[in-house]
């Protein structure tokens, strides 16, 4: 996050470590009881962790108040619950003020929580690490002292903003900095010592500050606050998220574009993570009820990859995503009569490699890669394609549920779908539908008052430069 030049560093008194449980409802921000900021987010197993800091700034303040660090968690990408203060300034006994952005890597069956925290000696900001045995911690400084500090040769203009990445081959990276001054370095395999000299990454195109890395396909991602004016924000006291890739994780990286435009406050910070098939960012904005550029809190959307492996641009919603459980695949198929089977089955398009009759061979996929039971797909047609059934009389019908195919390549999730019946003399959409799911990994249910109808159709919209494909599709009887 950008922090004032003229910024008071003072000692602050530490916060009471209280614990909250009451989970938010669906929307942008995800929570609001308190304002949170520079959001980092982890998925463990079927659940989302955000690791933020929280402002405590009063309404008139102009500096940054941050004595402490929470964790938010889902397990839908949709509800947030505050698990409360996880660590804070007294974490660290050699600091003494400005519990500042952080994020958390897993290793080894453990938890390193890297954070921006000033210390009480020479210098400003530090980089620390604490550590704990899951995601919730109990955590506990893990080196008695700084991991960066000012001391540390070719150190960042500002020791701030951690992104910890460990690669397929166990080779931890860090980077960091602020003052358009990124730094990154090797990490030890006890995660909490530095291998070989700091460097100066190669390619970071307009860099501020607030990195976040990781891998997609091979791909090396690096996700980064910018606030230049050639198309990233209207003026520099903004910031936007540019984004670069690279083929190795010290670059040198390629600029690719803007993954985020800018937000309500002056400063941006934001992480990715994919969760049960979708990818999400996470970043904040001054949208809470009495928010401002020192009263943030955490924001929630869906991120998308165009075929080449290029990001399209992050669209801010008040709404925030659609619920994402997961929870598919044979241990939660859904309940109830599927007539689908009964019913012969027409297309726009299918690719001639693909097979229609995927979508209603009685098959549950494992996940939304799984095409081992067939799998139905339109590549290379992009835009809105169907999918339909016709059965020989009426059928009484108010349910459907579909399980959606993404071969991480062509086809990728829909943008969004509708189920629609035929009336007797053209299509209309079905009455009373309910939000037509389009997550990953899980048979997404639709409801809809009883249509009475021989045909059945879905509409499938793709995102931008994809395809899209259909696993199953089932259709419930309503009698």
């Amino acid at each position: 996050m950008r922090k004032p030049l003229a910024l008071v560093c003072g000692v602050v008194t530490l916060a009471a470590a209280a614990v909250f449980g009451a989970a938010a409802q669906a929307a942008n921000p995800v929570v609001t009881a308190i304002y949170t900021a520079d959001p980092a987010p982890l998925v463990v197993g079927n659940t989302m962790y955000i690791y933020t800091g929280r402002d405590e700034a009063s309404a008139s303040g102009q500096n940054f108040v941050m004595r402490e660090w929470h964790v938010l968690s889902s397990t839908d990408a949709a509800s947030w619950t505050d698990r409360g203060v996880r660590a804070n300034i007294a974490t660290f006994p050699w600091a003494g003020a400005d519990a500042w952005a952080s994020e958390v890597e897993p290793r080894n069956g453990r938890y390193y929580w890297y954070t921006s925290v000033n210390g009480n000696g020479p210098g400003w900001m530090n980089i620390g690490v604490a550590v704990g045995d899951s995601p919730l911690g109990p955590f506990t400084d893990a080196k008695g002292g700084p991991l960066i500090s000012d001391s540390t040769a070719n150190s960042s203009g500002l020791n701030i903003d951690p992104t910890v990445f460990v690669d397929d081959d166990g080779q931890a990276y860090m980077y960091w900095g602020g003052y358009w001054a990124p730094r990154a370095v090797r990490l030890a395999a006890n995660m909490i010592d530095t291998v070989g000299s700091v460097v100066t990454p190669v390619g970071l195109t307009n860099y501020w500050e607030a990195p976040f890395m990781f891998k997609r396909n091979g791909l090396y991602y690096m996700i980064y606050a910018a606030n230049d004016t050639n198309g990233c924000v209207t003026s520099s006291s903004y910031a936007c998220q540019r984004y670069a890739t690279a083929t190795n994780p010290m670059g040198p990286w390629t600029h690719r574009g803007i993954v985020l435009g800018q937000v309500s406050s002056t400063t941006n910070h934001a992480g990715a993570a994919e969760f049960n098939g979708q990818w999400y960012l996470v970043y904040h904005n001054a949208n809470a009820p009495g928010g401002g550029n020192f009263r943030r809190s955490v924001a929630v959307d869906r991120m998308f990859f165009n075929a080449d492996g290029t990001i399209q641009r992050v669209v801010q919603t008040t709404t925030g995503p659609p619920a994402n459980p997961g929870g598919g695949g044979p241990t939660n198929p859904p309940a109830g009569t599927n007539i689908a089977s009964s019913a012969t089955a027409s297309t726009s398009f299918v690719s001639a490699w693909e097979s229609l009759a995927a979508i209603n061979n009685g098959g549950t996929p494992a996940n939304s890669q799984d095409h081992s039971n067939l799998a139905y797909g339109n590549w290379p047609q992009q835009g809105t394609q169907w999918i339909e059934y016709q059965w020989p009389s009426a059928r009484s019908i108010n349910r459907v549920a579909t399980y959606w195919f993404d071969d991480n390549q062509g086809i990728d999730l829909p943008a969004s779908c509708q189920v629609q019946f035929w009336n007797g003399s053209a299509y209309a959409a079905v009455p009373g539908q309910s939000a037509c799911g389009v997550a990953g990994n899980t048979f997404n249910s639709t409801t809809f008052n009883t249509v009475s109808t021989t045909r059945l159709r879905l509409s499938i919209t793709s995102r931008t430069g994809f395809s899209t494909g259909v696993l199953e599709w089932q259709a419930f009887s309503a009698s």
